[in-house]
């Protein structure tokens, strides 16, 4: 690919093969394929048109992927897209209908496939760091989860981080983290899905295969009690800054007072 209708570097990829399928009961709804220009004509309409739509369809709050890129033909443009489901795509094609580019560019000959796809759960790839970098912003908003998972990595402190990837999109992550404590343990966070497929129990089930990893070992969390209740999880006696009712551990338990440290990495918090 030469380049990006929108101007933007994106960090998706093609799927990585393997994994552990969740199955969702409403799958998410996948589009490839490629739009040909006839001529120059229509390819420099394209170019007029395209950055606002690009722009528009990831503003819709169920959108996790829109991608453009001219191949290195430059009148043929290769499209992926990601949608939280049917109704969510279904949305979209309503909306570029009725849109500048849907009813200028109705001379373009598309090439789509559409698919169902559902998330699978695996190691992450060293190619996906800016990906699950780019989830975590959008999961929470912000950089402090983007700069713990970072300093995990590079301080080698990640022995787990696995990904929910739908069709070589990033869609969830997990990590785990060790601990210094009287027996194995580990610290369990972050954990994030993008906010357009938050509720599916795409969370529940990188949880799950995280403690699956990792079974018979201690595991602790700081979060919800309500949330983390129903994966066995029971509030910690232990000493920790973190230390309070959100503080909460599965697996065999440590001695009730013991002190449990974090990686460093999470003293930049």
């Amino acid at each position: 690919m030469s380049g990006c209708a929108c101007g933007n570097h994106h960090h998706h990829h093609d799927p990585i093969p393997g994994g552990t399928e969740i199955p969702l009961t409403q799958p998410l709804i996948a589009l490839s394929g490629h739009l040909t220009c006839a001529d120059m004509s229509q390819m420099m309409l394209a170019l007029d048109l395209l950055p606002d739509h690009v722009a528009l369809s990831r503003a819709e709050p169920a959108n996790l992927r829109f991608d453009l890129s001219q191949t290195e033909d430059p009148l043929v443009w290769r499209l992926d897209e990601l949608f939280a489901d049917a109704d969510a795509f279904a949305a979209h094609q309503a909306r570029t209908k009725d849109s500048v580019w849907g009813k200028r560019s109705t001379s373009i000959k598309r090439d789509f496939v559409r698919t169902e796809a559902l998330p699978r759960i695996r190691a992450e790839h060293p190619q996906e760091h800016a990906s699950i970098s780019a989830l975590l912003r959008a999961a929470f908003g912000g950089e402090d989860e983007v700069r713990l998972v970072e300093a995990l990595r590079q301080q080698d402190d990640l022995p787990l981080s696995l990904v929910a990837d739908a069709a070589g999109t990033i869609v969830g992550h997990v990590a785990l983290s060790p601990l210094q404590a009287e027996a194995p343990a580990f610290a369990l966070a972050p954990v994030a899905v993008h906010p357009a497929a938050q509720g599916r129990g795409i969370g529940d089930a990188l949880v799950r295969a995280a403690l699956k990893a990792v079974e018979g070992h201690t595991v602790v969390v700081l979060g919800d009690p309500a949330y983390y209740s129903r994966f066995g999880f029971a509030p910690a006696d232990l000493a920790s800054p973190y230390a309070g009712p959100h503080l909460m551990s599965l697996g065999p338990a440590l001695p009730a007072g013991s002190a449990i440290t974090h990686a460093k990495a999470f003293a930049g918090l």
